[in-house]
């Protein structure tokens, strides 16, 4: 705002154009006299008509915003002439997508840190309950094949010592103490039945 409520004192604006600051001034409430390079970046690069037109377009509380878009503008303009503040933009842009990159990074080493100590966690809760006998003795343990070793057969003995000696890893179906049991009543049947028929 201008520091004289009766605008004596000529705006930057007036005096920059050198015409009489008058009390309903549109450039006075927002181009003070002691801000001299604010309206000349923005005439430079607008235009006083361009911004009178600007001002009057916009509603009254929208009026200061407008002033300072144009302020800002205009001075990125002059700083860099061929990208202005599109210049700026990009470059805040590339900060942003860089500063992306380092949270997403930040993020994937946390969700590795996180997966690694929940593993170490599992296996450290495993390990305390291996060595608890009460809830060990609950866990089932799957059968594994052992070695069983094969009876030796009954009668006249033959190949009773190679059985004995080289147990087989799994069930036979049959049993040679059965076989050898059966056929030895069977034969004694038969013998005595032909000693019967003599």
């Amino acid at each position: 705002m201008s520091s004289s409520g009766t605008y004596n004192t000529p705006c930057a604006a007036c005096k920059f154009l050198r015409r009489k600051c008058m009390p309903g001034c549109t450039f006075a409430p927002y181009f003070p006299p002691e801000e001299p390079q604010k309206f000349f970046n923005v005439h430079k690069i607008f235009g006083a008509s361009n911004v009178t037109k600007i001002l009057n377009e916009v509603l009254p509380s929208q009026r200061e915003d407008a002033v300072n878009s144009l302020a800002y503008e205009a001075e990125a303009r002059i700083r860099d002439p061929v990208y202005g503040c599109v210049g700026t933009i990009s470059n805040l842009q590339r900060q942003v997508q860089h500063l992306q990159k380092e949270l997403d990074a930040a993020n994937a080493n946390l969700i590795r840190y996180g997966c690694g100590a929940y593993s170490s966690n599992a296996l450290n809760s495993l390990g305390v309950v291996m060595d608890n006998p009460l809830i060990a003795a609950q866990i089932p343990i799957q059968p594994s094949l052992t070695a069983r070793p094969r009876p030796a057969p009954v009668g006249d003995g033959l190949g009773g010592g190679f059985y004995q000696n080289y147990p087989l890893p799994y069930p036979l179906p049959w049993s040679d103490t059965d076989h050898y049991a059966n056929g030895g009543e069977g034969g004694g049947g038969g013998g005595g039945g032909r000693g019967g028929q003599m």
